[in-house]
């Protein structure tokens, strides 16, 4: 007997609540948006209409915030565990279906990430085609982008994977989402796979597992993440005030 999803409301937010496979298993099944919103993220959804819709529009987010995790389960009996960006990208490329050429096309935020990302990802036997990889411009802060849709709407691949910056990636997500004629997976994984490239910090298993990606992040580059990771401590009184509730606009 098939056990149903379970999600979980939070900030406005549908959340699944599970491992890596069931949420790959669950947006797999008939495609959609899946979204994985850090700490520092969550907290611009009063002032941030564009991320705020796309949060809201996804099918789901993961439990990405080990900060968010922590709060949620010291205030609410709906307990959730903690799921990974870095874990959720480290099973989608073991999956079988979506190693096959073809299946997977990938979003770069620039050439060098391309590279670095594509040679990780064939010596772990993901074929990936040129033609399935685009290198995405500098988006305004409303998204169009008819290339990349042309592009995929021409490949048609059961997933897509953004790796794009948290703010950006979303909204893009969610207009492919809208304007594709069919829907694939569309993973936001953001810098995931630069923890595993070497185009960014290396993120050991045991790290990402205690939930301490933001502190390898954080010693590689305090300048960059220190002001970052600062500002989530905000996410507590938002919690606390809204709880499952989207928060109300301040624009």
């Amino acid at each position: 007997m098939n056990v149903p999803p379970r999600f979980q409301q939070i900030l406005g937010v549908r959340f699944f609540v599970g491992d890596a496979d069931g949420a790959i298993e669950e947006v797999s099944r008939c495609g959609g948006l899946v979204v994985v919103p850090a700490a520092p993220a969550l907290i611009n959804l009063p002032v941030d209409q564009g991320y705020r819709e796309a949060l809201v529009g996804a099918d789901f987010a993961i439990a990405d915030s080990a900060l968010m995790v922590v709060l949620w389960n010291s205030i609410d009996r709906h307990r959730i565990p903690k799921l990974s960006g870095l874990k959720y990208l480290r099973v989608l490329v073991a999956r079988p279906e979506f190693q096959s050429s073809g299946n997977n096309f990938w979003v770069m935020p620039n050439t060098l990430s391309a590279k670095r990302n594509l040679r990780w990802l064939r010596e772990n036997d993901v074929s990936v085609a040129n033609e399935d990889v685009y290198i995405a411009p500098l988006y305004e802060r409303t998204i169009a982008d008819e290339e990349i849709l042309k592009r995929i709407e021409e490949r048609r691949p059961k997933h897509v994977v953004l790796c794009l910056g948290g703010g950006t990636q979303e909204r893009l997500g969610l207009y492919l989402k809208k304007r594709l004629t069919y829907l694939p997976a569309i993973h936001c994984l953001g810098a995931a796979i630069a923890f595993l490239s070497g185009d960014q910090v290396y993120i050991p298993v045991w790290a990402d597992d205690l939930g301490l990606g933001w502190l390898c992040r954080t010693m590689a580059d305090p300048k960059r993440f220190l002001p970052r990771y600062w500002s989530a401590r905000h996410l507590a009184p938002m919690l606390l005030k809204y709880r499952d509730r989207l928060p109300v606009t301040t624009v």
